[in-house]
């Protein structure tokens, strides 16, 4: 009896692990790769390890791109729908925003989902969206680039966007740091 408990367990733990590979590999197959530009972030923790904090610019949504259009008075952790459309520059901008479900409006646009945070830097009238794409971890020692930061994310039908890659002065963050290793 408890040798097929363990094997039962054991199976549950193998199938879950196995479905959350299958879930992201879906996500990555046939979501949407979109490149985002960043502002820079002090990344430095010293018990998460070496990583990368990353701001986007589309992180600052601005109140009057909501429909209906809201003030700074949005509670923390509300669900925000974003639609972003590419600009004159290749990076994909916010068109518009709302807290209910949202539909792209065209084949370019895609949505993605975030969550309102508060952002103590934050004095215009815009609401601060976390999208679950703002650490990146790299290698012990490179977690304080020198260059501009751009990222590339797959957003898939869910909304949920995944970090694909990172991007150093336009080279992958990895090749990057080797490059400026003495």
């Amino acid at each position: 009896m408890k040798l097929k408990l363990l094997i039962l367990v054991l199976a549950l733990q193998t199938a879950w692990l196995l479905g959350m590979v299958a879930t992201q590999e879906y996500a990555f197959a046939h979501g949407r790769a979109i490149l985002l530009e960043t502002r820079p972030v002090d990344p430095r923790d010293m018990l998460s390890g070496d990583y990368l904090m990353l701001r986007y610019k589309i992180s600052d949504v601005p109140g009057n791109l909501f429909s209906p259009p809201v003030k700074k008075d949005l509670p923390e952790g509300t669900k925000i729908f974003v639609a972003l459309a590419p600009g004159t520059n290749q990076f994909y901008a916010v068109t518009r925003a709302s807290t209910n479900a949202l539909a792209p409006s065209s084949d370019t646009e895609v949505v993605l989902s975030g969550n309102s945070t508060y952002a103590w830097w934050n004095t215009t009238n815009s609401i601060h969206v976390e999208y679950g794409i703002e650490r990146y971890y790299v290698a012990e020692g490179t977690g304080n680039p020198q260059g501009k930061l751009t990222a590339r994310a797959i957003v898939p039908a869910s909304g949920r966007a995944k970090l694909q890659q990172v991007f150093l002065d336009g080279k992958p963050y990895e090749q990057a740091m080797k490059d400026a290793a003495p």
